[in-house]
């Protein structure tokens, strides 16, 4: 299972797994793995405080940081870096506030107290996604930066390249890919529609090789859909050196996630899940609810272009995470149509381990089949 991007980055295994939770990328690059944790929602010195925890608790092992610089957004180029938020915050119809405070309050979601709110815009621009790759490259053991959304500027894949540190991105499409190639990313990401969170509309097994054509011999992790080994064997046949995944990691034990947010991903079935604008003005796959039924209503308002929407209903998402008892219908579950198998709680080295077999089966029985022993 090794190959060159596993030898660069010092791991065991190509298995990357995108989290929010700091306990998980720790699990994930002691089993073997390479834990990526996503920065975005986190102020500077917020990020600082979760990096130095996972700096201890990983010994030796390397792991990422997963940022969000869309390569387009409201306001791009026309608005002062320095009153951005306030220049932002003008644009949004009071209509859109109201609606989401009535949408929450109808389903009984209590309103957090004043000391717990954050600022409105947290790393969705390059100006507030800046100073947290900083943050990232004061961190020796973070080896990987990504960017969730688009190739990134010129000058931040310089910088980060001249830390020796490797960058890449997501993309939906080959012409994404290879517009990051273009740039000098040292690895592209190919995430099928079938993934949780921002995702375009090819499905994986069409997207995969087409990117890998396009950008070879860059190296490219598939993403969108993966939780098993037999996905993973697919993945790699293809000709991808390691598999990005992120949705698989919201049961596992050490997740953060609040135990009645987990009982819905628990009990949902591959058919649950929805792409919608609703959250963050981009098209995110999550389990469809009230709240996205809400927006695609004809009478409602419709989703801003980002970071506009998620400037509405961040306070959104912190509300329903922190009372996920009383958020049923309109909590924020961005998750993959991998949901489906996310059935049983699991410990995050057990779930490598189980990957690590299932991936060796699958190969060993093609190669049975190939030699007439099947």
């Amino acid at each position: 299972m090794q190959n060159d991007l596993t030898k660069r980055l010092g791991i065991e295994f190509p298995i990357f797994a995108f989290t929010h939770c700091r306990d998980v990328v720790a699990a994930v690059s002691n089993a073997g793995g390479l834990g990526v944790l996503g920065a975005v929602g986190y102020t500077p010195e917020q990020l600082a405080v979760e990096l130095d925890w996972i700096d201890a608790h990983v010994g030796d092992h390397p792991y990422g940081v997963d940022i969000v610089i869309p390569m387009k957004y409201e306001g791009m180029g026309e608005l002062d870096a320095e009153k951005l938020e306030d220049d932002l915050r003008d644009m949004i119809p009071q209509g859109h506030r109201d609606f989401v405070h009535e949408l929450l309050d109808s389903h009984g979601v209590p309103s957090l107290p004043e000391d717990q709110k954050a600022p409105e815009l947290i790393g969705w621009t390059e100006a507030t996604a800046g100073p947290q790759i900083e943050i990232a490259l004061t961190h020796p053991k973070v080896k990987l930066i990504a960017n969730a959304l688009g190739t990134p500027p010129a000058e931040i894949v310089a910088e980060i390249q001249s830390t020796g540190r490797l960058v890449g991105a997501l993309c939906g499409a080959a012409k994404q890919a290879l517009s990051h190639k273009e740039a000098g990313l040292d690895f592209v990401i190919a995430q099928g529609t079938e993934g949780g969170g921002h995702t375009g509309d090819v499905g994986s097994v069409v997207l995969w090789p087409e990117v890998i054509d396009a950008v070879a011999p860059l190296p490219v992790l598939a993403a969108g859909g993966i939780g098993t080994g037999r996905q993973m064997a697919a993945a790699m046949a293809m000709g991808a050196a390691g598999v990005w995944t992120g949705s698989l990691w919201l049961t596992v034990e050490e997740a953060e996630t609040p135990p009645a947010q987990q009982a819905e991903l628990l009990a949902a079935t591959s058919r649950d899940t929805v792409r919608s604008r609703s959250w963050t003005g981009k098209p995110c796959r999550m389990l469809r609810s009230d709240w996205t039924e809400a927006w695609e209503a004809p009478d409602n308002p419709k989703p801003l272009g980002m970071p506009l929407q998620f400037m509405v209903t961040g306070e959104a998402v912190a509300r329903t995470a922190k009372y996920a008892d009383q958020s049923k219908g309109v909590m924020f579950n961005p998750v993959g149509q991998i949901v489906g198998r996310m059935n049983r709680i699991r410990k995050s080295r057990d779930v490598i381990l189980e990957m690590v077999e299932e991936y060796v089966d699958a190969v060993e029985r093609l190669g049975r089949g190939l030699s007439g022993d099947a």
